[in-house]
């Protein structure tokens, strides 16, 4: 892509982004509240699960499991019966726990990851990323997310949905490669809150209008601007 397209591409995603949030209601609540660590957890739980079987399975653990130091040293088996609810839910118990050590060999034994707040989003990102089960989506997640509220931007199915309709992003590029690229487009200097919403703007029209199946392009506010709708 050169200079001069890629300028475009970003100077059209900041129109959709000014009139989604608008339209939507922005800024929308942090739905959030949790420390890095608890976010990481959550996500990892919330891989291909439902959002009501995630909030289940993640206060069941924490019921069982006061501290996150006691859920790494627990039988890998009884954190499976905890998080029993999820999908795969023992691979899932040996990710958190693989997690959870390699938080706290890195960080001199402290289960934290307010360390990260001292990198570049980037970096804070690949960091996470090198943890077995944490990709683009789960790394963005708990930076954004978490009570760090780093401007690292999520992308989910209905992002990339909207994203690759309005023709912003290539139609067969991976939701990694989309989040990384879409990151690139946003101004450097917007700070975690306007990423957020960015994010929940296209996440709200890929579910409320850009369905997958029937796509509502007759009431869609920004059909001018979307390749998809144009073509009917």
């Amino acid at each position: 892509m050169s200079s001069a397209e890629r300028t475009k591409h970003s100077q059209k995603l900041l129109e959709i982004d000014r009139i989604l949030c608008r339209f939507y209601g922005a800024p929308f609540p942090y739905f959030s509240t949790k420390d890095a660590v608890s976010q990481l957890v959550s996500t990892i739980l919330s891989q291909r699960t439902r959002n009501a079987t995630t909030k289940r399975a993640y206060e069941n653990l924490i019921a069982h499991f006061p501290t996150w130091e006691a859920v790494m040293t627990a039988p890998t088996e009884k954190i499976q019966v905890a998080i029993a609810s999820v999908t795969y839910p023992e691979v899932k118990a040996e990710r958190i726990q693989n997690a959870l050590k390699l938080i706290k060999d890195a960080n001199f034994g402290q289960l934290s990851l307010d360390f990260l707040k001292e990198m570049k989003p980037i970096n804070a990102r690949k960091w996470l990323e090198k943890i077995p089960g944490v990709g683009a989506k789960t790394s963005a997640a708990v930076l954004n997310f978490s009570e760090l509220r780093i401007p690292a931007l999520v992308v989910d199915t209905h992002h990339q949905r909207v994203m690759q309709r309005t023709g912003i992003v290539p139609p067969k590029a991976s939701i990694a490669k989309i989040a990384y690229k879409l990151q690139e487009m946003l101004p450097s200097d917007w700070t975690a809150r306007q990423v957020y919403d960015h994010h929940e703007a296209l996440m709200y029209h890929g579910q409320k209008c850009c369905h997958f199946l029937h796509p509502e392009c007759s009431r869609c506010p920004i059909e001018e601007l979307c390749e998809f709708g144009k073509e009917g």
